[in-house]
């Protein structure tokens, strides 16, 4: 299990050994900052190396020789119980960050030398984005103390910030579990604060160490345990072809801090008599905490549910209207016994609405049944009942329409009275999808509610969607939103208008026929009369599984036409011989101010109004060939030198990613301006064949006079 590199020297070398004048390190020599290197000509990075330096009057280690040339790092290391190696990978991480973040500030400080305490707090607050995230949806104090801009608090800002990334150095694996690392530097961070506060340990009545106080002791105490955990876990997996309920991977055991039950069970100091580090292999297994996938045929029903449910709803339907022999549907609508037989889709929505609940509780058994997951199963089994109550509720209300109906021969007040009510409850009943769809086409209220962690949002929510740390505010926002829903209405439209007047509607005169067949009329045996029915369902059935499975064509013709618009506005694939590319070439430079230039380097603003509709105009110039290149690019002009660096720049990313080779760099290169000449130099790709042509003209001028030439 590797730390750090190199891990070969990280048990070697004691973490307090005074750094060497000739040891080895990655790319900037810290340990030494009179060295002649060029990284420690910037003074971004001897700022932020001094201040990494800044120890002043903290405590030092007990039972450790200190040295004068340690920082910060080597402070943490020694409490903490860091490996050697693992620090100063990340005590270079750190300083690399710090001085890239202060090279990139708008305006330099009034003393580059020394490191702005604007940049530190930046990079804490996205360092520990995630952690402070954590805190809020476990509604857990965090550890981070707020800090100003004195010097004390800037050096306990670098030292969350060295903590965080000492923690995630050695961690190896467990970086697939980032809220596992969030539990480790939550506790770690509490211990900090308590020596950076001088408080007594009240067992020992000595000043307070950490729990991981010794040499490898964050190794042999913390993450030794948990890998341990995950490779039982592994073994148990027998190469993935155990069932995913009986054994936990990354995400399970990453889920499982997702809940306070960490704090309660877990502990600090970690308690490994846990149930947390019981493997699956002991009869006592330790549940999964989140999704449990079994491997069924039912998944593909319970996966896409809303499909499936709309499509037997608009089957029952379709069959109801095309049943009653009208040529086109508004003509059969107009007739009440049909309005108020389509009603009947309801009790069929909550059966189906049943039928996913017993699925949920089928799949999500292993999870039920754990006491750490009661929640869970009481939902589960409310949605069942539910379900239930309203297949009850509108069976009845639906047998009282036609009671009322028959027994009136007509459609009475009472009658009328009986479907108004029923039309009500099936308001009700639709209710929560009319709010998922609002909620869908303002994407903004969902976002907002889900990262603000509020437990009345939670409550109101609990009915629909299981608590999830991760996936919160995700959602696409409006226009993507739109553009999604009316592909899928112009998909659903034309299956559906399809399937009623080529697949339904012609099998209703057949069905109908075969119904009112007569029994004398077979000429079979005594067992198969009475079983035209039987022949009615062998004749529905393959029109049933086309019409179930014909909307992956229509989505497929569809998609090819929103693929094709999508390529075609975006000129995906124009360019695609050498000439249609030395055409183009010359405009190459003019479209860099519209895609690669900073807005700031621009003459006109792009955030205006006015900005927008020239930049729009001139966009359109440029790709569709209206508009002439920009002027006549001669290499002494400042657009055309920005052009050839941003080109050369694209040719040796190409390289370095290894998409070209050297010959086709030389090729595509376009060469900067080397004896004064007035005209751009054009890649050679581009010139190959004019090199040609010229080469051919003057062979034929060889016998020419010059005075004609």
């Amino acid at each position: 299990m590797s730390q750090s590199d190199p891990p070969a020297t990280q048990s070697a070398s004691h973490p307090t050994a005074p750094p060497e004048d000739g040891e080895p390190y990655n790319i900037i020599p810290l340990h030494n900052l009179h060295a002649h290197h060029p990284s420690l000509r910037f003074p971004e990075v001897r700022a932020a190396a001094t201040a990494l330096r800044n120890v002043g009057d903290l405590r030092k280690p007990p039972g450790v020789q200190w040295s004068p040339t340690m920082d910060l790092m080597d402070w943490l290391s020694l409490f903490f119980g860091f490996q050697r190696d693992n620090v100063k990978n990340q005590r270079e991480h750190l300083v690399l960050h710090l001085a890239n973040k202060q090279m990139r500030l708008s305006s330099p400080p009034d003393n580059i030398d020394v490191l702005d305490p604007g940049v530190l707090r930046s990079f804490l607050r996205k360092l520990l984005k995630n952690y402070t995230s954590w805190c809020s949806y476990l509604r857990e104090k965090s550890n981070i103390w707020s800090s100003s801009n004195s010097a004390s608090d800037q050096r306990r800002d670098l030292l969350y910030a060295g903590l965080y990334l000492l923690i995630w150095g050695e961690a190896a694996n467990l970086r697939f579990m980032p809220e596992c690392i969030c539990y480790i530097f939550h506790y770690m961070a509490m211990e900090l604060n308590k020596i950076l506060e001088d408080d007594v340990d009240p067992n020992t009545n000595q000043p307070a160490t950490p729990w991981t106080f010794g040499e490898n002791a964050f190794l042999n105490c913390v993450v030794k345990p948990i890998y341990k955990t995950v490779k039982a876990e592994v073994e148990c997996s027998k190469n993935g072809t155990a069932p995913h309920a009986s054994w936990r991977n990354y995400d399970d055991l990453n889920e499982y801090f997702w809940s306070r039950k960490c704090f309660d069970e877990l502990k600090w100091p970690i308690q490994v008599g846990c149930k947390f580090f019981i493997d699956s292999s002991k009869t006592k297994r330790v549940r999964k905490t989140g999704f449990v996938e079994r491997r069924s045929f039912w998944n593909l029903y319970r996966s896409f549910d809303r499909l499936w449910v709309m499509h037997f709803l608009y089957l029952q339907a379709a069959i109801i209207v095309a049943w009653e022999g009208g040529e086109y549907p508004r003509e059969t609508l107009k007739n009440k016994d049909v309005q108020v037989k389509i009603l009947s889709v309801f009790i069929t929505w909550s059966g189906l609405r049943f039928l996913s609940a017993l699925l949920d509780v089928w799949i999500q058994r292993s999870l039920v049944v754990s006491a750490a997951k009661l929640g869970l199963g009481i939902r589960m089994l409310l949605k069942a009942v539910v379900a239930v109550a309203w297949i009850i509720i509108f069976t009845f209300l639906y047998t009282k329409i036609w009671e009322n109906r028959n027994n009136d021969q007509t459609w009475s007040a009472e009658a009328n009275r009986w479907v108004f009510f029923y039309q009500q409850v099936a308001f009700v009943f639709v209710l929560p999808e009319l709010l998922a769809s609002i909620l869908f086409v303002l994407p903004w209220i969902t976002n907002f509610f889900e990262e603000r962690d509020w437990k009345i949002y939670y409550l109101m929510s609990w009915w629909f969607q299981r608590k999830s740390f991760v996936g919160r505010g995700l959602r696409e926002g409006l226009i993507d939103n739109i553009r999604y829903t009316l592909f899928w209405a112009k998909v659903l439209a034309t299956k559906f208008s399809f399937s009623y007047f080529m697949q339904i509607q012609p099998m209703i005169k057949p069905t109908k026929q075969l119904l009112n067949l007569k029994e004398e009329e077979y000429d079979w045996d005594e067992r198969y009369r009475g079983r035209n029915k039987i022949a009615v369902g062998l004749l529905w059935l393959p029109v049933v599984l086309i019409y179930l499975m014909d909307i992956q064509i229509w989505y497929s013709i569809y998609s090819s036409f929103a693929g094709a618009a999508v390529g075609l506005f975006q000129h995906i694939g124009e360019i695609r011989t050498i000439h249609q590319l030395r055409l183009r070439f010359q405009f190459f430079a003019s479209a860099i101010q519209f895609n690669l230039m900073p807005e700031d380097q621009l003459l006109i603003d792009r955030g205006s109004f006015r900005g927008k509709f020239i930049d729009a105009i001139n966009r359109f110039k440029l790709r569709y060939g209206f508009g002439k290149p920009y002027k006549k690019l001669e290499s002494n002009q400042i657009e055309a030198h920005r052009f050839a660096q941003i080109w050369n720049e694209i040719i040796t990313t190409f390289r370095e990613e290894d998409i070209i080779s050297d010959l086709e760099v030389e090729l595509l290169e376009l060469p900067l301006n080397a004896w004064n000449i007035r005209v751009i130099r054009w890649p050679c790709l581009l010139l190959c064949n004019e090199l040609v042509l010229a080469l051919s003209q003057a062979k034929e001028l060889v016998d020419a006079p010059d005075k004609w030439i």
